[in-house]
């Protein structure tokens, strides 16, 4: 289940900068991608660390993947709109500062985002004139499974929930009037190389989505799927 609260349209600090959001199902790369591009041009972007009240997991870091904090804090933040979007997703609470989004924009960088569906669209609706919207897709459903069993970190159970979500934000996406771009991560250079030029273009059309034969092959595959049921 997923309740959210989206946050309102809020002044944006300068004329330069933009969020780009990365969005796709675990196991797509989406992480991986952010960071490579931010590592390419270090001074000029910068990687938003999402507040989290999941429990913090193995070889995690507090402060570079998540601000791991505890629900009342998170609620207090919240309550007092110190949040420029939040979602809460199988009972975890997971949002975005405003005191992120404004450190990089001080330091005149744009932003990578490693989001949900639902912050995605809660980011657009508050930037709406600098947001860029980007699913990760791999190359097939097939490889989206295989990729998630070689992490060796799920139970039959919480792959079945990657897989449900998955193919829920696949479906909420191809519905989606947002303009959505497509990166389509086979080989990570590639997929970093097709971030870059999608980056360095105008702002993609609304049907990228909904055209792009990997992403209709994936949902077919997808809906074929019972384990995403």
């Amino acid at each position: 289940m997923i309740t959210t609260q989206p946050a309102p349209v809020l002044p944006f600090p300068t004329q330069s900068g933009r969020l780009i959001v990365l969005v796709g199902p675990a196991g797509a790369g989406k992480t991986t991608i952010a960071h490579r591009l931010v590592e390419a041009e270090p001074l000029r972007r910068g990687f938003s660390v999402s507040h989290t009240t999941r429990p913090i997991r193995p070889k995690e870091v507090n402060g570079r993947d998540y601000w791991f904090v505890g629900r009342p804090e998170f609620e207090t933040l919240r309550d007092a709109g110190g949040m420029a979007e939040w979602a809460e997703v199988h009972g975890n609470l997971y949002g975005t500062s405003r005191a992120e989004i404004g450190r990089h924009f001080a330091a005149g960088r744009d932003i990578l985002f490693d989001i949900d569906i639902v912050g995605a669209h809660n980011l657009l609706a508050a930037y709406p004139a600098e947001t860029r919207l980007c699913f990760v897709v791999p190359p097939s459903w097939q490889a989206l499974k295989a990729r998630l069993v070689a992490r060796g970190t799920e139970t039959d159970a919480t792959l079945r929930r990657r897989l449900h979500t998955a193919r829920a934000e696949l479906h909420a996406v191809l519905a989606s009037q947002a303009p959505w771009s497509v990166i389509r991560n086979d080989v990570l250079s590639d997929a970093v190389a097709e971030a870059e030029a999608l980056f360095a273009a105008m702002p993609p059309q609304a049907d990228a989505v909904a055209a792009d034969p990997i992403v209709l092959a994936f949902a077919r595959d997808a809906d074929a799927d019972p384990l995403a049921a």
